[in-house]
């Protein structure tokens, strides 16, 4: 996937999660044209093997956990998208994301794979406007 100036921002601060957050590391990732993978790696025991720090109450950010670490990266990279495009307030994310616990070596291996592949599968992807699908 070669990245537009765009993709270069997402990219950058997708990077930037981790060198501000100890807690955390970045697994495989990659950004795509129309939406983004990535695995983060909860670090200094955060997660347990019964729950990961992934809810929280609406309004109450919990520093950490995968929603506030989530929201945090897609609103700078809103921010700088917004200032490069001269677009202040669009919305450049869907609402939400799907976020997965990894519990094994397997499934993380599964997911890995998956991640480096999703550009080779544009082609194939619904969401492409180069698409053209005939059924």
């Amino acid at each position: 996937m070669q990245l537009n100036d765009l993709g270069r921002i997402v990219a950058d601060e997708w990077l930037k999660t981790a060198d501000i957050r100890p807690e955390i590391g970045l697994d495989a990732w990659v950004v795509m044209p129309n939406h983004f993978h990535g695995i983060v790696v909860m670090i200094n025991g955060r997660g347990t093997a019964r729950r990961a720090p992934t809810t929280e109450q609406f309004g109450k950010p919990v520093a950490g956990s995968i929603p506030t670490i989530i929201r945090s990266f897609k609103s700078a990279a809103t921010k700088r998208i917004n200032e490069f495009r001269h677009t202040p307030g669009m919305p450049v994310w869907q609402r939400n994301y799907y976020e997965h616990i990894i519990r094994n070596e397997t499934s993380l291996a599964k997911i890995r794979e998956y991640i480096i592949n999703n550009p080779q599968q544009w082609e194939l992807d619904r969401e492409n406007p180069t698409n053209i699908r005939t059924d």
